[in-house]
């Protein structure tokens, strides 16, 4: 690994982490990257670190541009452990450099680390930095996503460093946008930007609308955006912004999510008239079984669609544990614009049903009622019934959708 130039004298020179298949709970098959920046100028400055396990290479990368020694100002733009753990090393390195952070980063900063021998200096929305032929302008962005977020706007260059906004879990060879369209595809990386926003931003859309909004009253012009994670938006910056812009308002597809779990396949077994309900009335549906499927890829597909069926078998007259785990992280994710309903076999007793619906208002969702409940499996009539839910639901879904045209 060597750096990579973004623009004249500005590098990237993260770290790449091929194997991370966990992060925080989210799962990760494509890997990620932590990124950071180096600008060379009449006074060298570094934007973010990485995490711990990557500080050696992060540290060989700068070396390859400059000896870390040389670096005059550090900015960091978010405290989270990927981001700012390998601070202390590169502390040791430059121990004259200037740390440029947030208020809120700097409290957050003297949990982790003893930073009463660095020399640090409080910033806001506003502030700039002249380093030379540059200036770095200060953007507070608070909850995108901890207290203490920033971005930075690298001025005479038009390179927005974003922080966690606007990037993506992805591990890959190529920096950028144009980059990877070409070697992978476009798809993908819209994939995985819906995916991000899904699993991390998504409890934030009215702020990010409202900091998009800012960015474009302060009439910043965007050449380059360069997150923390992921690609490197070169060659198309607006497409990420329009794209975060239409999540942010609750941009959704004609489609129902099926998100179910079952016990002894009676549930399960509702689901395929369900399912075929929805398809006759003209609206895609995916059908998602917990347990077989990440948390994080259910999360995803639930806000893809603009309804969801909730499907759950009754035990000890509650919910099956692995639904009522995705209803409440998916409550902690407050979903806005979409509407639900849910359904599920029973035997001796019900309950789930009625427990799921809860947890479905306890989110502020639209629902549609009453739900779907089947004693033990299955039979024709039942099928028949479920196939009407289906049906029914799908055209509910529909009515809905249209608010939003």
């Amino acid at each position: 690994m060597k750096a990579v130039e973004l623009k004249n004298g500005v590098y990237w020179v993260g770290a790449i982490d091929w194997a991370v298949r966990d992060f925080h709970g989210y799962v990760t098959p494509r890997g990620t990257t932590y990124n950071n920046y180096l600008i060379m100028d009449d006074e060298i400055t570094l934007l973010d670190t990485v995490k711990y396990d990557f500080a050696d290479i992060t540290i060989k990368n700068i070396r390859s541009v400059v000896e870390p020694s040389k670096i005059r100002h550090v900015v960091i733009n978010h405290i989270e452990n990927d981001h700012v753990t390998s601070i202390d090393k590169i502390m040791a390195l430059t121990p004259d450099a200037t740390i440029y952070i947030t208020e809120k980063g700097r409290k957050g900063l003297d949990r982790f680390f003893d930073i009463s021998k660095w020399n640090i200096k409080i910033v806001k929305t506003g502030d700039t930095l002249k380093i030379g032929k540059r200036t770095l302008l200060f953007i507070e962005t608070p909850m995108l996503h901890w207290p203490d977020s920033m971005m930075t706007y690298i001025k005479e260059e038009k390179i927005l460093i974003s922080q966690d906004g606007f990037g993506q879990h992805i591990a890959s060879a190529v920096r950028f946008d144009d980059e990877f369209a070409t070697c992978e595809s476009m798809s993908e990386l819209e994939d995985a930007i819906i995916d991000y926003y899904a699993n991390i931003l998504m409890p934030f859309g009215q702020i990010i609308k409202t900091k998009i909004a800012d960015l474009q009253k302060m009439g910043l012009e965007i050449e380059m955006i360069a997150p923390d994670h992921g690609i490197i938006w070169r060659s198309n910056p607006q497409k990420v912004l329009q794209m975060y812009m239409d999540m942010a308002g609750g941009k959704a597809n004609l489609s129902v999510s099926i998100i179910y779990d079952t016990m002894w396949h009676s549930t399960e077994q509702m689901t395929y008239p369900i399912m075929q309900g929805i398809k006759d009335e003209g609206v895609e549906c995916k059908v998602i079984r917990l347990r077989a499927t990440p948390m994080s890829v259910a999360i995803k597909e639930f806000w893809r669609s603009r309804g969801t069926l909730i499907g759950t078998p009754t035990l000890n007259n509650i919910m099956y544990p692995s639904v009522a785990e995705f209803l409440t992280h998916l409550r902690g994710l407050r979903p806005k614009n979409r509407i639900a309903a849910a359904f599920g076999s029973f035997g001796w007793g019900g309950g789930a049903v009625k427990e799921a619906y809860e947890e479905i208002k306890r989110m502020g969702l639209e629902t549609v009622e009453p739900g779907l409940q089947i004693l033990y499996r299955p039979s024709l009539e039942d099928e028949t019934t479920c196939y009407e839910f289906g049906k029914e639901f799908a055209k509910r879904v529909k009515e809905y959708h249209q608010k939003f045209q």
